[in-house]
């Protein structure tokens, strides 16, 4: 509604005592669609016309940029101001200079626009790409209405025709009084009452369906309360600002979170599915076990054999082996192929509870940005989580976890030498790929603990991954000690030298992440 003609009526007649006999010493822009007009004495007027917030306001004081910035409307540049003119029934008001200049302030929200015209002749547009602003003409600007009760009979009762300037704030405010139920001379009655109190000098700033907004009439819930239009429009203009970039930060800090929390619930899904999968599915040692009990009717070279599951009452099962290797040794694999099962079986279970614990973060921060009633709050939260990221973000290294061991991954060659120098003790261990650029990997000691085998062939994985070997179906990485890797002085960033190192050969797989 601060652009409403009835507020307007009262800022014009406002600027007129504040401007008359002032001449204009600046008009510039440093920003899409805003413009500055900066008169003698300080004055200033900041027309800020973006299409999705389009609003006046008259700060005390306004720095110019030293780039970026461009004068506009030139000739009315030293002009003296002889008028500010409201027109009638329109959401326009001119300011009037010496020498037949006029300049209009359309103010039709998201088609907004100022326009210098000179005895009714266009010279220029602000925004240009409004091209109907071009048929414009200064002279017809005025809209005279007969509003009178008779006229208002001859519509029929239907208000907005006589009062088309009355917005969609008004005739809002008009449908809760339910004027449409009334008879003709009941509404007749509502509108007067209406028109007296937006032609009274009582500005309010208020909450009205989710949004707030500069109003005439006492409608939603009433913040603050002015009897003065240019001081009523500037703490309008401060509070909008403030309440929009809040909304808006608070949404944007909402929806990434959500995004997150959304990944972290597919994750727990899918990797459920899988877990379910694998549990309820092939159980290697129980193939094991059914081919060691059946070693007498299993000839060597045989490729698929079907035996009773004992383990299933009965039922009969078809299991593949090795026709290369004794029947002994392909129980021996299947054995083998257990333990691994086991292990990844052992991984997904603690994916899935580490991502619900992230699930559980995630709904605490919905609820704490929730309660967030204003920018300081949100942006001290948002502080807080960007800062723990950030944190963890700097870090030389990315962390896994794996029987209950630390393991670290370089991030790049600088990282690489960061986390051997500041992260690392001498009896941890060192993996990285063999004979190919990569990440240095470490194993975190546990002390009094040994290095399982499996962990090995874990933390090895990873460094066959996170190398050029990556794509290679295997892949040999070297480990040893921490304490015989050594960096020597003017290496390139990452090289090191090892001693008494050993090979094993794994498949790169970033299990981490799966």
């Amino acid at each position: 509604m601060h652009n409403n003609y009835y507020f307007l009526q009262k800022l014009t007649a406002a600027l007129e005592l504040k401007l008359q006999g002032r001449e204009l010493r600046q008009c510039f822009s440093q920003n899409k669609d805003e413009l500055i007009l900066i008169f003698d004495h300080g004055f200033i007027i900041k027309a800020a016309l973006d299409s999705s917030f389009c609003c006046l306001s008259f700060p005390d004081n306004f720095h110019r940029a030293r780039k970026n910035s461009v004068d506009l409307f030139e000739e009315i540049m030293n002009k003296q101001v002889l008028q500010v003119y409201q027109f009638e029934n329109e959401r326009c008001f001119s300011m009037v200079f010496k020498g037949g200049y006029q300049l209009l302030f359309k103010m039709h929200g998201n088609r907004s626009n100022l326009i210098l015209f000179q005895n009714d002749k266009l010279l220029k547009i602000f925004k240009s790409n409004l091209k109907n602003d071009y048929e414009l003409s200064i002279s017809e600007m005025n809209r005279p209405l007969q509003q009178s009760y008779e006229s208002f009979k001859k519509e029929h009762g239907d208000y907005t025709k006589l009062y088309p300037t009355f917005g969609k704030m008004i005739k809002e405010y008009l449908q809760e009084l339910n004027i449409v139920e009334k008879s003709l001379e009941e509404q007749w009655s509502i509108i007067q009452h209406t028109v007296k109190a937006l032609n009274d000098d009582n500005f309010y700033l208020c909450r009205y369906r989710n949004s707030t907004h500069l109003t005439l009439l006492e409608i939603g819930e009433i913040l603050e309360h002015y009897s003065e239009p240019v001081s009523a429009v500037n703490h309008f203009f401060s509070y909008k600002i403030q309440q929009e970039t809040f909304e808006n930060e608070k949404n944007r800090y909402i929806n990434k979170v959500k995004q997150n929390l959304q990944k972290t619930r597919n994750y727990i899904l899918s990797t459920s599915k899988k877990l379910t999968a694998l549990e309820t599915g092939v159980n290697y040692s129980q193939i094991a076990d059914l081919i060691m009990a059946n070693l007498h009717a299993i000839n060597t070279g045989t490729e698929k054999v079907e035996l009773t599951n004992f383990y299933t009452e009965g039922t009969p099962v078809n299991i593949k082996l090795n026709r290369n290797i004794s029947p002994q040794k392909n129980a021996e694999n299947y054995y083998r192929k257990s333990k691994n099962q086991s292990r990844e079986l052992e991984i997904l279970r603690q994916n899935i509870d580490s991502k619900k614990r992230r699930e559980s973060e995630l709904m605490t921060q919905l609820d704490l940005i929730d309660q967030c009633k204003d920018l300081k709050e949100i942006r001290k939260l948002n502080k807080i989580e960007t800062q723990a990221l950030k944190k963890e973000i700097d870090k030389p290294f990315k962390k896994v976890e794996y029987l209950g061991f630390k393991i670290l991954v370089g991030k790049n060659a600088k990282s690489n030498d960061a986390m051997l120098r500041d992260y690392t003790q001498k009896n941890d261990l060192w993996l990285h790929a063999k004979d190919v650029s990569g990440s240095h990997v470490i194993v975190k000691e546990i002390p009094g603990k040994a290095f399982p085998k499996s962990l090995i062939e874990k933390a090895a994985e990873l460094a066959a991954f996170y190398s050029k070997n990556k794509n290679e179906s295997v892949c040999p990485v070297i480990y040893t000690p921490r304490k015989f890797v050594r960096k020597r002085k003017g290496d390139p960033a990452g090289s090191v030298v090892i001693d008494r190192e050993k090979v094993i050969l794994v498949k790169p797989l970033n299990w981490a992440t799966q």
